[in-house]
């Protein structure tokens, strides 16, 4: 079938001008004849432009007719020509490859060569130069096929690759950074596991990490073309981690923690490196307990804080700087996780901070709740709980449970989110606080006619209503199939259903019970309501079952024995 005649049937169009990629692309091909060639930055690999046959279709004078039907049979063909056409490109094979790395490898020997004949000299080596950068360049038809990884790290490509970082010429370390980058894109990469397995493992062999972060340091980011290659590295650093978590740890050791608390506490105006700096560190800190030690170690917490500071008087001035503000205090909480931060934190007056951004009712204060929920939950939360009652923060806590703000550009936790933080803190101060600091607590749940524990049995009852709920769905569930969910997946979907507010409320119940007044009150409220103590008995009980941290058995056992010594006397 001549696709020439097909394409022909359609409408007259309007001429349309030629886009600026286009005026680009002719710009690029008059270059390619001019007798000197500039030096430039690093450019992408050129697309592939279609064959002469396509663009004599287009270039067919075009009958003004009717919109044309097409058959089936007739579209099915020109799909089928599309797919060929583009099969018909240059695919890179293993022969290709060599010799491309072939090409590369003497392109590099001669830029170096000339380099040291003429060291003060640029005009004798830049020919030479911009060579090695074409070379580059057409390096990234690799990132197209994965299987040949394997070949390009036994042939030492990624090891030139690597020692080209340390070039003298910032824009060859930048196009390497760029090529790297390209390689290792997470899609390609789940194209060919083998080939995954051997670049990557090759990366960590010839200590990639530390070699990018010493690029790092010396890219100048007021350069457009070194602040690209800036954030190309931290893309690579991503992508490493995405396939590879166990990668986080090796990075963070070899500086890339220390590289960015100095981006972040540069006085640079906010701009797309530095939020990709928070992200990569929320990354580095989720899930290695080695990397939270680290940045307490490299004074982390008080640059974090220095930073979140800035957000407590005055909001983000766009939803980037916002999305960086989360990822400050996500990186916060994680780090949190590590006990030896907590006095960090207290020192630093962390609590303070997070006091403040609660009072200021700015976009901070869904941050800080979940900040102070990580600083004093636990048994290493003590000092920090003891610390928050002593600055008066039961005067900003309090009046947020007992009114839940509406939801808003200011409050973007959900109510039944907000609810959690505000819960699980008056619960771990009810653990942790001892002395005055408890009797200080226990009091504000007799003030004002016991209106606060009105609202702690008004959210058991809203959290009981839904965990029922809950537990209706998940029974049909099992009557539609009873061997999908095992015992544990059915208790984490309750806790994330609403059991687990509902535990942390009916602790707080029976803490608070010690008081004879606040019991009787309790009783009341429970009997007006067609509640009943058994209730909130078996849901502590199942609470004290499932409790605990495995890494701590001790802590775990006086836990479980003091909350069933509470449901005895309840």
């Amino acid at each position: 079938m001549d696709v020439g005649e097909l394409l022909s049937f359609k409408p007259e169009q309007t001429p349309k001008r030629p886009s600026d990629f286009e005026r680009d692309h002719q710009n690029d091909d008059d270059d390619e004849h001019s007798p000197e060639p500039e030096p430039s930055r690093s450019q992408p690999p050129k697309k592939v432009h279609r064959s002469d046959q396509n663009a004599s279709a287009r270039d067919t004078p075009v009958l003004p007719a009717k919109e044309p039907q097409i058959s089936e049979e007739e579209r099915l063909s020109i799909l089928k020509f599309v797919e060929t056409e583009e099969a018909d490109g240059e695919v890179l094979d293993e022969s290709g490859l060599k010799k491309m790395l072939l090409l590369f490898e003497k392109r590099v020997l001669k830029n170096q060569e000339m380099r040291i004949k003429f060291p003060d000299n640029a005009e004798k080596f830049m020919e030479s130069e911009i060579e090695l950068n074409d070379a580059i360049q057409e390096l990234h038809a690799v990132a197209t096929v994965p299987d040949l990884y394997p070949l390009l790290v036994e042939l030492n490509g990624v090891a030139s690759l690597l020692d080209l970082l340390s070039h003298q010429n910032s824009d060859i370390s930048v196009a390497v950074v760029n090529l790297l980058q390209e390689l290792t894109d997470v899609d390609i990469l789940h194209e060919s596991m083998d080939g995954t397995e051997t670049l990557i493992e090759a990366l960590r062999n010839q200590q990639a990490a530390g070699l990018l972060v010493q690029n790092l340091e010396r890219l100048d980011e007021s350069v457009k073309e070194e602040a690209d290659g800036v954030h190309n590295t931290l893309a690579i650093f991503e992508n490493l981690i995405e396939v590879k978590a166990d990668i986080a740890k090796e990075v963070a050791e070899q500086g890339l923690l220390q590289w960015i608390m100095k981006r972040l506490r540069a006085k640079i105006p906010f701009d797309a490196n530095k939020l990709y700096c928070s992200e990569i560190l929320s990354i580095l800190l989720q899930d290695t307990n080695e990397n939270r030690i680290t940045l307490g170690n490299i004074d982390g917490i008080d640059v974090l804080l220095q930073q979140l500071a800035v957000y407590k008087r005055h909001d983000p001035n766009s939803a980037e700087e916002q999305e960086f503000m989360e990822n400050l205090f996500n990186s916060l909480c994680s780090a949190l996780m590590a006990k030896e931060n907590r006095e960090k934190f207290l020192k630093g007056e962390g609590l303070q901070l997070m006091n403040l951004m609660l009072r200021e009712k700015k976009l901070s204060r869904n941050g800080s709740l979940k900040v102070l929920d990580h600083a004093m939950a636990g048994p290493d939360g003590r000092d920090n709980c003891n610390k928050f009652v002593d600055i008066l923060g039961l005067r900003t806590i309090f009046p947020l449970f007992m009114k839940t703000p509406k939801r808003s550009k200011k409050r973007l936790l959900s109510t039944d989110e907000h609810e959690e933080h505000i819960v699980t803190i008056i619960a771990s101060m009810l653990r942790n606080c001892k002395g005055s600091q408890r009797q200080r607590l226990l009091s504000k749940f007799t003030e004002n006619e016991f209106e606060k524990v009105e609202r702690l049995m008004e959210l058991h009852r809203k959290y009981l209503e839904k965990v029922e709920t809950m537990d209706r769905e998940i029974d049909q569930e099992m009557q539609i199939d009873e061997d999908e969910q095992n015992d544990d997946m059915v208790y984490v979907k309750r806790l994330s259903g609403g059991l687990f507010t509902l535990q942390l409320v009916d602790y707080i119940i029976l803490e608070i019970s010690c008081m004879d007044v606040v019991k009787q009150r309790v009783l009341k409220i429970l009997n007006l309501h067609n509640g009943s103590m058994k209730m909130i008995r078996n849901i502590m009980r199942e609470y004290a079952g499932n409790l605990g941290d495995a890494s701590d058995s001790d802590w775990r056992e006086q836990e479980q024995a003091h909350i069933l010594q509470l449901i005895d006397r309840f």
